[in-house]
């Protein structure tokens, strides 16, 4: 199976305090990390695919980067799964070069981690996903949609995206009943109740 997330910001511990944010419900790192790994594991396989879409960590100020990508590593060989790691503002080149060089061999004999700088296509569900880390317009399109992360709890106020960021607000166009929990990636199912809902909700402005 496929999962779609972005923006996990492990290591950010100003985002548990932060207003401009979408709150995160944790009072410290370590049960914020205990929750996302937990999370993740729950829905993911070993055998699954997870693209993240940027920002996986915030390593200001841990040093030196080589224990700051230290760091970074041990939680993600914690999660299940081969990983697309596309890159955000906060991800460097040099954690993917650290990660590439530490790349294990899956059982299906994949690496674990796979990287993007810019961002990829993935076509699934009779939909061209864009995945990318920042908004992208692609202008009207009846197959097309970007799945994104970048601007937290806001929205691009058009059904051809979707931002997957675990703070996202696009998940208010879904039900309490057909949330995720918190910081969970989504599946594709839930990508397509979204684009649905959001799609609905738009046209009724």
């Amino acid at each position: 199976m496929e999962f779609f997330t972005a923006d996990m910001h492990f290591f950010h511990a100003e985002l548990l305090k932060s207003k401009h944010f979408s709150p995160r419900p944790f009072q410290d790192l370590a049960s914020e990390h205990a929750a996302l790994i937990e999370r993740w594991n729950n829905r993911v396989k070993p055998s699954d695919t997870v693209y993240h879409l940027g920002d996986f960590a915030m390593l200001n100020g841990i040093k030196p980067p080589k224990h700051a990508f230290e760091l970074v590593y041990q939680i993600l060989m914690q999660l299940n799964g081969h990983i697309v790691l596309v890159k955000g503002n906060h991800d460097s080149r040099d954690l993917f070069k650290f990660l590439m060089q530490h790349n294990p061999d899956l059982a299906d004999g994949k690496k674990k981690f796979t990287f993007s700088d810019v961002g990829l296509i993935v076509k699934a569900h009779h939909h061209q996903f864009f995945l990318t880390h920042y908004p992208l317009i692609l202008g009207p399109s009846k197959s097309s949609i970007n799945l994104h992360g970048h601007i937290h709890h806001d929205q691009v106020p058009l059904a051809s995206n979707l931002n997957v960021g675990i703070d996202s607000a696009d998940f208010e166009y879904l039900s309490e009943s057909q949330r995720p929990v918190w910081g969970t990636p989504l599946n594709l199912d839930e990508i397509d109740a979204l684009i649905q809902s959001k799609q609905v909700a738009l046209a009724e402005v």
